[in-house]
């Protein structure tokens, strides 16, 4: 696993936990750029092993709260992290120990490495998806702990701060929290869900970035081999490239927060008996990547991963960066364990977001796995 982030570990993470990010959690390439300038000014970042946090230590978890369409166009300032973060130790007196990942996908994988090193603290190798999701009550940090979403605490690119001090569920927390994104312009960073080291250990999605790491590694290397890089990854992930085509639609909208919308995808080379070349492949996305069909049957659903990556090159593809004309595969990949329960499927299932069909849970899965060294 790896034990610290330096300049040249930003681009295999980038790569790596844009695919994770099932299209979502901020486009990689400009968290990628941020964290470097963090890292040149103050050096490497310490990623702790979660099982080497003591129990009673306190964490918080950062991100950036708001649309993947706007993070592309309003640029942060670059202190968010750290000024949510100092604006709730003031709030509620104690400071933080460590900092753990609300979500590998995307940017929001490396806003915990930024606040950390802005901070001093370190970053803990957990989140609590293995994945990304548009809403931040689904986290197995708060459906697989008694943690609390709130306390936390927000703030913009400009001297806009807030602190909610409660919520009555965290839903609630939620529905408060893009309500102030919103009017802060659809973009906010947000330190949220306090809680200690025991409770981390018990409900986190184990050493993802370690495997954001590795499957931005293994990409790389397929890259220069000129390999499938799609399946490769798809390997990595213990997944299937189910999908290759070339984009024919995209219908997305930015709406109370979210990016929503879908995506048609024409089939020009059939990867399995089940299709021919007229199959066609649609997706529904709320930020993160959602429910796909083919020909009309759904196949594949939320928590499961959904991944789009450019066909060639295996560069993932965010749902903010979806053009007609692009050649693309789609892997999907076996979410991890920590999803799947009856609760959690509750927050995170197909329901949750409004389509009313069973979730039939892909077979394997190496996402919260202890990576292997």
């Amino acid at each position: 696993m790896l034990r610290e982030v330096t300049l040249e570990d930003i681009r295999p993470i980038a790569i790596g936990a844009g695919i994770l990010g099932t299209g979502g959690g901020g486009n990689p390439y400009l968290g990628g750029l941020h964290l470097a300038s963090v890292i040149r000014e103050k050096g490497p970042q310490t990623l702790m092993d979660p099982f080497t946090l003591a129990d009673e230590a306190l964490v918080c978890v950062a991100g950036t709260i708001g649309a993947p369409t706007v993070s592309i166009e309003k640029l942060p300032e670059g202190t968010e992290m750290l000024r949510a973060l100092r604006l709730l130790e003031q709030h509620t007196g104690r400071q933080f120990d460590a900092v753990a990942i609300a979500e590998i996908g995307g940017s929001n994988s490396m806003q915990p490495l930024i606040a950390g090193l802005q901070a001093g603290i370190p970053t803990v190798d957990s989140d609590s998806m293995g994945r990304a999701f548009p809403e931040i009550q689904m986290s197995s940090y708060l459906f697989g702990s008694d943690a609390k979403v709130a306390p936390y605490a927000m703030v913009d690119a400009a001297d806009n701060a807030a602190v909610v001090p409660s919520a009555v569920s965290d839903l609630w927390g939620e529905r408060i929290a893009r309500n102030i994104a919103v009017s802060m312009g659809a973009r906010a960073g947000l330190v949220a869900c306090m809680m200690s080291g025991a409770q981390l250990k018990a409900s986190g999605v184990h050493y993802t970035m370690s495997l954001a790491h590795h499957l931005g590694a293994r990409a790389i290397e397929a890259q220069e081999q000129k390999s499938d890089v799609p399946q490769v990854a798809a390997d990595v992930l213990d997944g299937e490239v189910i999908f290759r085509g070339k984009i024919s639609d995209v219908n997305r909208r930015t709406a109370k927060g979210f990016a929503r919308g879908h995506v048609r995808i024409d089939r020009f080379s059939p990867v399995s008996a089940r299709g021919s070349k007229d199959d066609r492949l649609e997706i529904e996305f709320q930020n993160e990547l959602l429910i796909v069909r083919i020909n009309g049957e759904v196949v594949v659903t939320t928590p499961d991963l959904i991944c789009i990556v450019t066909e060639e090159e295996g560069e993932p593809v965010t749902t903010e960066l979806l053009r007609y004309g692009t050649r693309v595969a789609v892997i999907a990949a076996p979410a991890p364990a920590q999803l799947k329960s009856e609760v959690a499927l509750e927050v995170v299932g197909p329901r949750a977001f409004g389509y009313d069909v069973e979730f039939c849970p892909l077979p394997g899965g190496v996402i919260g796995r202890r990576p292997a060294g």
